[in-house]
């Protein structure tokens, strides 16, 4: 039941075409059961969990002790660090709730502009990319899409937006984490020079900059339709031509980790700059909701019927024109009044009456401006997250928390796999970074937090169950989809899928970036991506004479197009919006644009791999 196992590749008649109808059964359960049945996610992480461990017994003869644990220790990954920094991160921006400061940063990315097409590329692209610089792990899906909500996004389309938004800075995650283990798991089997953080960076940032300038006109597309993009494209194309450029220049000149830091803070700066002296037309339409519709509490399933595929309605606050109402507290009726809300005296004698209205209503006091006190005080947590996150990440502050007895590794208990090569899994060594964990840095951006909004213990303690509480089925939605992947791992069924994918030969090329878009879909991850194919697209680029700096920085960049589809952020941005349960509409809404995505990435790196752009490898 226990005894150790040797992962095989081709256990089906020493065939890896027919093995590979069986190794691909988890994953084609898990996309029929999200998208076609639509079982909730949890459910079908645990279903598609089942279905991985009844092949790796079955078809390839892993002791069920062994398939097991390899569950067990996926589980144990999922809960940290993955969804270990997603909690803390979304108990931080539960804080700003609980102290009213949420809505001051909602008032003032809306004084940028109302226009909510604009708003969704400040918000969910250059925002969602300084929050995936310095965290990743899902935390930009979590926060944005609740900002996106609160300016009146309806939760498909916050969800979806957000999604969709976190593709191009993903690569670089984390402070470029998943490029640091492609370099480490590709320069262990490949003696080539270039195989390191700095030129596969450099590759990366020849990839992704150019998906960059793409996705803020996809963005406004989904918010806004044709009508977006005619109204918006100034604003969208210096936030992806901007965006792109400075990660271009930061990956190959500057520093592979501070990329996307940089490249936010300057693609955010530029739309700035830009709408101080250009404004779009903002139509009566976008964003107006219908009286009867209901309004979905943070902390309740959102309930109103889901829009078409048009314009964006408004769930939070009803819009006029350029012009939002003051939205309902997140915290429900009964609360403190939130920073830079006047004392309103409710027997004003002024009524309006809007167009789309049958009854009188009176005129809402004018809103006091917040003070820059408070927008200062709004801005605070991420300021700290920042600072924190910046100075964990100092060479020498680093190394010494990776050390005993901040970082501790460990063989899981009683696993023992062994790979093709006879050598033990590195993935069977469980790291437990405790202290430099990033969700363990976003529990002190939480405390530092709570003392500068002025939020006291018990009511931050409260907060913090509470987002457990919110969470529960996503927790469970990840920690059952990555025990999947280390299943699928650690038994030979994802060696299957590369194997049989790099049968191909020269026109691997084509197919490298899937092979990270599967990764990723699966993991959620493009650092688990690349610790589980990053070797493999070297080996093939090795065996087919391509070059494996481009291959390998491939497998990340088309990883990152399978972020938006991966049952884990799917789980985030459901459990975020009050969607919980409802993961397959969000699913069906973005795997269009996750394909054409992945379509446009392998013909680059086609191209990049042939004269036409063959230049363009370092």
């Amino acid at each position: 039941m226990f005894d150790q196992f040797t992962v095989v590749t081709d256990p089906v008649s020493d065939s890896v075409a027919l093995s590979a109808i069986f190794a691909v059964l988890p994953l084609l359960a898990l996309f029929v059961l999200l998208g076609v049945l639509k079982v909730k996610a949890w459910l079908a992480g645990l279903i598609s969990l089942a279905v991985a461990l009844v092949v790796a017994v079955a078809v390839y003869a892993m002791p069920v002790g062994q398939a097991v644990l390899s569950a067990t220790e996926g589980a144990a990954f999922g809960f940290f660090p993955i969804l270990w920094i997603v909690l803390n991160a979304i108990w931080v921006y539960n804080l700003t709730v609980e102290s009213g400061h949420f809505d001051v940063l909602r008032r003032s990315f809306e004084r940028v502009s109302p226009d909510m097409r604009i708003q969704a590329i400040i918000i969910a692209f250059c925002f969602g990319a300084l929050l995936e610089a310095l965290a990743g792990f899902g935390t930009p899906v979590a926060i944005t899409v609740v900002m996106l909500m609160a300016l009146g996004f309806r939760p498909i389309h916050a969800a979806s937006v957000a999604l969709l938004a976190n593709t191009a800075p993903v690569a670089f995650g984390a402070l470029a984490t998943p490029v640091v283990t492609l370099a480490t798991v590709t320069s262990g089997v490949n003696d080539d020079s270039r195989l390191t953080v700095d030129t596969l960076g450099a590759m990366i940032g020849r990839q992704t900059p150019i998906l960059a300038v793409i996705v803020p006109l996809l963005l406004v597309a989904l918010v806004d339709g044709r009508r977006g993009i005619r109204q918006t494209w100034p604003a969208a194309l210096v936030a992806g031509v901007t965006f792109g450029l400075a990660q271009f220049v930061a990956a190959n000149y500057i520093s592979v980790p501070l990329t996307d830091i940089v490249a936010a803070l300057v693609s955010a700066a530029a739309v700035v700059l830009l709408i101080r002296v250009w404004r779009p037309v903002t139509p009566a339409d976008l964003g107006r909701e219908p009286e009867t519709a209901k309004v979905p509490a943070a902390r309740e399933p959102a309930e109103a019927e889901l829009a078409d595929p048009g314009a964006v309605r408004a769930t939070a606050g009803r819009r006029s024109g350029t012009t939002t109402a003051a939205a309902p507290s997140l915290d429900g009726p009964g609360g403190e009044t939130p920073p830079g809300d006047p004392l309103v005296s409710h027997d004003s004698p002024g009524e309006h009456r809007d167009p789309a209205d049958t009854g009188p209503q009176r005129s809402p006091a004018p809103r006091l401006p917040d003070t820059p006190a408070e927008v200062l005080r709004a801005y605070a947590p991420y300021l700290i997250i920042i600072a924190i996150f910046s100075i964990a990440n100092l060479g020498p502050v680093k190394d010494a928390l990776a050390k005993e007895p901040w970082t501790v590794k460990f063989a899981w208990p009683g696993l023992d796999i062994l790979g093709g090569n006879g050598n033990p899994l590195s993935s069977a060594t469980f790291t437990l970074n405790w202290l430099p964990a990033a969700g363990t840095l976003m529990i002190l951006a939480g405390v530092l937090t709570a003392l500068v909004l002025r939020v006291s213990a018990g009511r931050a303690l409260r907060a913090y169950g509470r987002t457990y509480v919110e969470l529960r089925y996503a927790i469970v939605t990840v920690m059952a989809v990555l025990a999947l992947a280390y299943v699928m791992n650690q038994s030979g069924q994802t060696n299957t899928l590369g194997a049989f994918l790099a049968a191909a030969g020269g026109a691997f090329v084509f197919l490298s970036a899937i092979l990270g878009w599967i990764g990723v879909a699966v993991t959620g991850s493009d650092t688990s991506a690349n610790a589980l194919f990053g070797a493999l697209q070297v080996e093939t680029a090795a065996r087919a004479g391509l070059d494996p700096v481009l291959l390998a920085a491939a497998n990340s960049s088309g990883g990152v197009l399978g972020k938006m589809i991966s049952p884990q952020n799917l789980a985030i941005a459901a459990a975020a919006v009050g969607m919980a349960g409802r993961e397959g509409e969000i699913f069906r809404k973005v795997f269009g644009w996750s394909l054409l995505l992945l379509l446009f990435m392998c013909v680059l790196v086609a191209l990049q791999g042939s004269p036409v752009l063959g230049w363009m490898v370092p």
